[in-house]
């Protein structure tokens, strides 16, 4: 990606997001700021590594029409794309995914081309076409997060706080544009994190390679965008001898003030202070930081390092028009309930978020609840399950049509019982009118044979949103999600090993819909982030630009030998602010910038093998050669 932006050799035009409140910009702020630093880095891409892969089952129907069973996050995406290589209308494409074997944001765009081809050899074999990649070649084919080389420069005062910034990010995207664009816009909007900056200009350029065509990763860029600035004021502590928890607290977004993005959208939510107070309480981070220092003082090999890293983000689709789902609900004469909606289940719990969500709406149990395989012929124009919205959108969406549901039993019931239809409730799978206590289901069959309509749709459209793409200024997420985590770390300095002793979490996810499930996505966030940012690294041969790593046996993901043996993970307490469903916050992706705080505490652990007196020059991912590399480095300096 360097040697293409070297060469001017984008997929699409360079984008630029600037904010100034100095009379001169970013670059007159920087100037006049009391010191100033320069740098880059590197972070790697990742793989999405589900455990099944790439899968699409096409079975020939009549009248030129084709039935795809596709392992997708996009089922509607794959319908129009598939009727555009058989030249045929969406209405003959009929596309269904009853469950992913994971997805991770692999399947979104690049399942397009497993469904096409196994659609265009059934029609024209008029025979079931079932094609499915082996791991190897599911590695070599399709694309993943995108890597990124970052220049900057800064400007900050004698407590750390940021005066002006200036950063260029250039990713690999790749042969070709796929969701490039989208990516490095989320990511440029993510640069800020937790932060308040004042004057900053970012530039965000996606280097045409003869790589695979990256894609779609759990956090679509905001993991890229946030570790740049992180790594700037870790390096900013570093220079100044502060702890770097002090200086990235000095910088936060504030309350009523100092709470305006670079593009312009107000932070109203902002409980980040709070929540690292309570963080910094419950993990005893103070008298750990001392007590590394002892350890480090006393130990000539072995040395520690301790990081606490906060995160913001931006939840919502960078495109308006896709923050809209649909949802169908229907009730049985028997009182059972049948619920499509348009997201897709790729292990992350939405299809039991949805079914709670139904299931509360009309007072019944959870098990009365059914949620049936995402379907084009069902919902149809769906978003992809994506940007974290899943439970968002449809959890709204199926509430909607629940909630028409319950007003047409109400009215009923008051009809048969008496009363007035705004005094039913439903609750218990019972429905009390008029001192009464009803079963649901007894009040189903009496509402069929009085001709009352049993089954409804629901739609939700996220209110607020707007996007300027070319001023690169709006409000683009409907609120933020927050989080930070403590960990503590050991490295080996004469071999790179290292390893992850304890990790203390804190994550806002409002008011939780299903505490287990969202406690499961942050853990199962955290391991992932963590091997994105030490274990898993990608290299491509670099003449022909073919991956080399394409296996198991050459790309390390972590395991459950590389979760710490202490792992605290707590929701923090507190509604979404917004009118969310239940006012419940997104959980896929927020959490994957949580193990920031590994890669930090090992840059920690390595500054401390060079006496803390330079930054140690440590990328990502922080593998064992790495870290070696940097620790010779920094006691080369030391000498």
């Amino acid at each position: 990606p360097r040697k293409a932006h070297e060469l001017g050799q984008y997929v699409m035009p360079p984008m630029h997001l600037e904010r100034s409140t100095h009379e001169g910009g970013a670059r007159a702020a920087m100037d006049a700021a009391p010191h100033r630093l320069k740098g880059s880095f590197d972070v790697g891409g990742q793989e999405q590594f589900y455990l099944e892969g790439q899968i699409s089952y096409a079975t020939p129907k009549e009248d030129g029409a084709v039935h795809i069973h596709c392992s997708t996050q996009h089922p509607s995406e794959m319908q129009h794309l598939v009727a555009h290589a058989l030249g045929v209308a969406s209405h003959s494409v009929h596309v269904e995914c009853r469950r992913m074997g994971g997805g991770f944001g692999g399947k979104e765009s690049q399942s397009a081309l497993f469904a096409c081809v196994a659609a265009v050899a059934a029609i024209r074999l008029q025979k079931p076409v079932k094609l499915r990649l082996d791991r190897d070649d599911d590695f070599m084919i399709t694309g993943r997060r995108h890597c990124f080389w970052y220049e900057y420069e800064v400007g900050y005062d004698d407590e750390g706080r940021v005066l002006g910034a200036e950063i260029s990010m250039v990713s690999r995207a790749g042969h070709s544009a796929d969701l490039s664009a989208p990516v490095m816009t989320r990511a440029l909007c993510h640069f800020d994190n937790t932060y308040w900056l004042p004057d900053v200009l970012m530039h965000g350029y996606m280097g045409k390679t003869n790589t695979q065509s990256n894609t779609a990763f759990r956090g679509f860029g905001g993991p890229q965008g946030a570790i740049a600035i992180e790594n700037i004021l870790d390096t900013v502590a570093r220079s100044l001898g502060r702890d770097p928890l002090d200086v990235r607290r000095v910088n936060f977004y504030g309350k009523g003030e100092r709470n305006i993005t670079p593009y312009e959208q107000v932070v109203t939510d902002n409980v980040i202070h709070e929540l690292v107070a309570e963080l910094e309480e419950s993990s005893d981070y103070r008298a750990r930081r001392a007590a590394v220092n002892a350890f480090n003082a006393g130990s000539a090999v072995l040395k520690r390092g301790l990081a606490l890293t906060p995160l913001k983000f931006g939840i919502s689709f960078n495109v308006a028009h896709f923050n809209q789902a649909g949802a169908l609900v229907h009730i049985y004469t028997d009182g059972s309930i049948l619920v499509n909606h348009g997201g897709t289940e790729m292990g992350q719990g939405l299809n039991t978020k949805v079914a709670q969500v139904v299931a509360h709406e009309l007072g019944v149990a959870f098990e009365n609840v059914r949620v049936t395989a995402t379907d084009t012929s069902k919902v149809a124009n769906t978003s992809a399950t994506a940007a974290s919205t899943g439970a968002d959108l449809n959890g709204k969406a199926a509430q909607d049509a629940a909630r028409q549901l319950r007003e047409r039993l109400a009215e009923c019931a008051a009809r048969l019982h008496g009363g007035d239809a705004h005094d039913v409730r439903f609750a218990n799978n019972a429905v009390q009118v008029n001192g009464q206590n009803v079963p649901f289901a007894e009040l189903v069959r009496a509402a069929y044979l009085q001709r009352v309509q049993l089954w409804s749709d629901g739609f939700y459209a996220t209110p607020g949103l707007h996007w300027d793409g070319k001023r690169m200024k709006g409000h683009p997420f409907f609120y933020f999600a927050y989080g930070a985590a403590v960990s503590e770390v050991v490295i080996d300095t004469l071999t790179g090993e290292w390893k992850l002793l304890r990790a203390d979490v804190l994550h806002d996810v409002g008011r939780s819909l299903n505490p287990a499930v969202d406690v499961g996505q942050v853990e199962g966030a955290f391991i992932q982030g963590m091997g994105w940012l030490t274990t898993e690294e990608l290299v491509w041969h670099p003449q022909t630009g073919k991956l080399t790593t394409h296996a198991p046996s050459t790309y390390k993901i972590p395991t459950a030998n590389d979760c710490p043996p202490v792992f605290n993970v707590r929701l923090f307490e507190g509604d979404n602010y917004e009118d969310s469903i239940h006012r419940s916050k997104a959980v896929g992706e927020p959490p994957l910038l949580l193990p920031f705080s590994v890669f930090f505490a090992i840059r920690d652990a390595v500054s401390a093998a060079g006496e803390h007196r330079m930054n140690p020059p440590l990328q990502a991912p922080a593998t064992s050669e790495a870290i070696l590399r940097a620790v010779e480095a920094v006691q080369g300096h030391t000498g």
